[in-house]
This record gives structure tokens, sequence and C-alpha cells, in this order.
């Protein structure tokens, strides 16, 4: 850590204790007192990674809501000056936080210090559609890397890596023993997916989905992306009648009856497809840019990627 961000961080944690001294002397209650270094990530599925990988080592806090929308949720005042007074903030980027990334630049701007895990994992680009039509993004970085759960280990790395050398006061070891215990924990996750797919014959390992989220899984397990209800990697935005029509065609000529939508977005985009296709499409409910509250079936990212695992892999084998 260089010399000026020590300063500040000491300027901060000095203004911390002064405000507690404050309270405690007119016996307030003071939220702001304290002085446990802060970690704040901008998605709920990055949260969760970082909260693994942090422990008991420092406050982390999420600005992301379970069930929220990465593409499209925004930020209170209080959760912008959360970012600025953060040791260290932990994003996505790629473009995937569209309201949020202009924040992250402020707080780096003001010193402190950033990590975009989409950048560090050697990110995909959205491909162009097969059928020659126009896709918004083709050629640009995808932002959904978690869906590779190889992926994610090398972000498991990385952010212990930025957390010991930028939040002063961590015990190394426990981070880093946090890091491989999570990092074995992804890599059974890695085998029992693999072990899953195995029953989709290699002919039925099609997608089709709200939008372009799985390019990643499909990359690692040996999917084919047919296409999206969606033709973008963000859900901001809409499909025309010509989309449509070119997907449904799609679909027939790879004999695909499954569309795949995502949990944190409604599914009327992808039922619109019934009608296209004589009600003979069955739309699966998948978790795949959010995770949900607490006991809802996917509130860890290991247990969103077992839960899409399992749907994914009996909606392509039944029927």
């Amino acid at each position: 850590m260089t010399a000026p961000r020590r300063t500040v961080l000491r300027l901060r944690r000095l203004a911390a204790v002064l405000v507690a001294l404050a309270c405690a002397s007119t016996a307030t209650a003071c939220a702001g007192g304290d002085d446990r270094p802060r970690v704040v990530v901008t998605t709920n599925i990055l949260g969760d990674i970082t909260r693994e990988v942090v422990g008991d080592e420092a406050d982390v806090t999420v600005l992301m809501k379970p069930g929220a929308d990465p593409h499209s949720f925004g930020l209170s005042a209080v959760q912008a000056a959360e970012l600025e007074n953060a040791d260290l903030v932990v994003f996505n980027g790629l473009g995937l936080e569209e309201n949020v990334l202009r924040h992250v630049e402020a707080a780096r701007a003001s010193g402190v210090a950033t990590f975009g895990a989409g950048e560090a994992v050697d990110p995909l680009t959205f491909r162009a559609r097969a059928d020659g039509g126009p896709q918004e993004g083709a050629g640009q970085p995808d932002p959904h890397f978690w869906t590779d759960p190889d992926r994610v280990r090398r972000a498991v790395g990385l952010i212990a890596d930025r957390v010991i050398e930028n939040v002063d006061g961590v015990d190394e070891e426990a981070v880093l023993g946090n890091a491989e215990r999570y990092d074995a924990q992804l890599a059974d996750l890695t085998a029992w997916m693999e072990k899953s797919f195995d029953r989709i014959p290699e002919d039925g390992r099609a997608l089709v989905t709200n939008h372009h989220v799985f390019g990643y899984l499909a990359d690692r397990f040996g999917f084919r992306v047919i296409g999206a209800v969606v033709p973008s990697g963000t859900t901001l935005a809409s499909p025309s009648s010509s989309d449509l029509r070119s997907l449904t065609r799609a679909m027939e000529d790879a004999g695909v009856r499954t569309v795949f939508a995502d949990s944190s977005r409604p599914k009327r985009l992808a039922e619109v497809l019934r009608a296209e296709l004589d009600d003979r499409v069955e739309v699966v409910e998948l978790y795949s840019e959010s995770l949900t509250a607490k006991g809802e079936g996917a509130d860890t990212y290991l247990r969103m990627m077992r839960a899409n695992t399992t749907a994914m892999t009996d909606g392509l084998t039944t029927g």
C-alpha cells in the first residue's frame, strides 16, 4: 500500500474514532463509529464470493439487494458515500452495473482501492448471431463470467490478493486460508456440474435464454447458444418482431423447445415464444444474475450454480 493511501485511511479512521468519542460523550448511538476495515461490493453474487474470502477480517457491505437486476439497480446517496469510505471496492465491471460504475469511478478518483473482477479473469466477448442478423454488443466484453466456476476460482485468488494488499489490519494467513477453502468448494462444484451435464446428450446441449448471459458456461461445458429472446447482453434492451422470428426459426432448426428465463426479470418475453411456437415451449427459471433472499433457493453462489445446473439438466433431458 502506498504512503498516500495509508494517510487517507488513517485520516478516515481518525475521523471515525472522533465521531465515536463524540457519540459516547453524549450517550448517543453512533452508526459510523465502527473502526473495522470495510470492503464494499457492488453485486450480490460477487458479494457472497467476497464474504467467503474475507471471513471475519473486515466488514463486507453488498450494495445490490437480493433479486435485483444488476443492469438496472442504482444507489442511494448513502450507498454512494459508502463506496468513497471503503478500504476496498470490489465490482464486476465490463458494463454490468450500468448505473453504478460511475460511482465506482468516483471512489477510485478519491483514492479508494478498487478491483474489477470481470476484467481480471480473461473475459469472453459477445458473439455475432449465427444467422448473421444484428446483435447488440457483438464483439464487446461479456460481463457474466460467474457462470464459469473456474473463472470464479481465479477471481477468488485475486480478491484475496487485493484484500491483503489494500485492507489494513487483516490477517493474511486467515484470508489465504479462507480463499483456499472456498477454492476447494468451487473445484467440487465444477466436477459436480460436469457429471450432471454428462446426462445431456451432446446434440441436446443447446441454450435459449432471456438475454445472453450463459456464454461462459457454454464455453466451459460444451453448450451451443442458439439465441436469446433479447439479442443483447443486457436486460435493458428489447427484442423486435424480426428478432423473435429469427429466434423461433433457429429453435425449430435446432429442435429446441426449452427457454431459460432469468429470475431477476419477468418471464413475459420468454413466454412470447409460446405463441410463436404453438405453445410447444417450456420456460424454465434460472437464477442467472442475482442471488435470492436467504432460504429462497439460491442465496449463495454455490447454491445458485447447483440449482441452475439441476434445472438446466432436467430441462434438456425431459420431454
